[in-house]
């Protein structure tokens, strides 16, 4: 069985509330095993005998819409996808004085990514500083700031997203069997 993560964009945002056992229901109700939720009810954990991640993407997203009654954008990775993402080390370079590192997940990485990077996001100090495959790295510095980089690259790029600090992805790396170094 392959453990995966799905990210889910905006489950608990505009009035609409999705307790993370309803969530957890949900899920199992679909045959996947070993279910669970990490800090957010937007981060489910499981384990299925399906490979195809956009398979498995399609599926969740059509449960969730049928019992939820509205869209809910799905982004699902394994864990050695995520694993991958932070042994990339795209925010090596960057001053971690008061500032968040943010991973955006896209549906699908781009033809031609369009954006010229690093990028400062209009009207702030964020910046989209890499891309590699379907995520999006960026750095923030507090002030609001950190909702900025998902409706930003979803309008330029096209494409829903959803971003998560690159700290609960480790932290969901470290939770669930794939230890790594800081």
């Amino acid at each position: 069985m392959e453990r995966f993560v799905a990210f889910l964009r905006g489950i608990n945002v505009g009035g609409r509330t999705v307790t993370k056992e309803k969530l957890t229901e949900a899920f199992t109700s679909l045959g996947v095993q070993n279910v669970s939720t990490y800090k957010q009810s937007g981060n489910v954990i499981f384990e299925t005998e399906i490979v195809n991640s956009k398979e498995i993407e399609d599926k969740i997203k059509d449960h969730l819409r049928n019992m939820l009654g509205y869209e809910v954008s799905v982004f699902v990775r394994t864990v050695p996808q995520l694993k991958s993402i932070i042994e990339h080390n795209a925010f090596k370079d960057q001053d971690k004085e008061n500032t968040s590192f943010l991973v955006t997940f896209i549906v699908a990485a781009p033809d031609n990514f369009q954006l010229q990077l690093p990028l400062t996001i209009p009207k702030s100090k964020a910046q989209v500083i890499s891309a590699k495959g379907t995520e999006v790295f960026s750095v923030t510095h507090g002030g609001g700031e950190g909702a900025l980089p998902n409706p930003f690259l979803e309008s330029k790029l096209k494409v829903k997203a959803t971003t998560r600090n690159i700290n609960t992805i480790r932290q969901i790396v470290e939770k669930y069997g794939l230890l790594i170094k800081k």
